[in-house]
């Protein structure tokens, strides 16, 4: 199930690393538990063509050899050429109905800001959707304004089927309360790419994240 792979879903492109070698930060998120990873190549010094084509084909042998799921943003192109596992679209790359019926089976995500964004995103036969910008974030220069955990309280008890992930300034400090709102798991960017230790940044994320469901379970029994 697709919920299962959301826990620690990291996202990332060539120019997100600093000064580090993405495929080697890739590999020790992998190392760290990271559940679920988005390859997003957007922004300034984004590559292209044959070289994106071999950096994608790079990052999906890594993820396949770690068992975890591979999801290409916006392109439907690269994705099917890449074999990928998935596609995630934002509100501005496309109709999510049209983008289903291009991919199949495979998975599809939707970022969502709002109920109403969610709702059209079920309907259109997302897998799950990414709501946000939960807290500040810095590496998305066109986020939308901080919308805080409500979206995700609401998203959980109006659509409990539809597995949901928070993203917009997460870290290990401050995941536990995306989970206890009723998120599946948490997108990160940042806090892992430009971690001293990306496998250690990992794993403290992983860990937060089932400690905050450890007390969600005790809480109901």
């Amino acid at each position: 199930m697709i919920r299962e792979k959301l826990g620690v879903y990291f996202i990332m492109g060539s120019r997100n690393a600093g000064e580090r070698d993405p495929l080697e930060v890739l590999e020790e998120a992998l190392k760290g538990g990271i559940t679920c990873f988005q390859l997003r190549e957007k922004g300034p010094g984004a590559i292209e063509g044959r070289e994106l084509r071999a950096f994608g084909e790079a990052c999906r042998d890594l993820c396949r050899a770690y068992g975890v799921p591979f999801i290409v943003n916006d392109d439907v192109r690269l994705a099917l050429e890449l074999g990928a596992d998935g596609v995630h679209i934002g509100q501005d790359d496309g109709d999510a109905g049209e983008v289903r019926r291009l991919i199949g089976d495979r998975i599809l995500g939707v970022s969502v800001h709002n109920l109403d964004e969610v709702r059209e995103a079920a309907a259109a036969g997302a897998d799950y959707v990414g709501i946000g910008p939960v807290y500040q974030t810095t590496s998305k220069p066109d986020a939308r304004p901080v919308c805080g955990t409500l979206p995700l309280r609401e998203a959980a008890e109006a659509f409990p089927e539809l597995p949901s992930v928070g993203i917009g300034g997460i870290t290990a400090a401050n995941a536990g309360p995306v989970i206890a709102s009723g998120a599946s798991g948490v997108s990160v960017i940042t806090a892992i790419s430009l971690a001293d230790d990306p496998e250690r940044a990992a794993r403290e994320i992983r860990m937060a994240i089932e400690e905050t469901i450890r007390r969600r379970r005790r809480a109901v029994t």
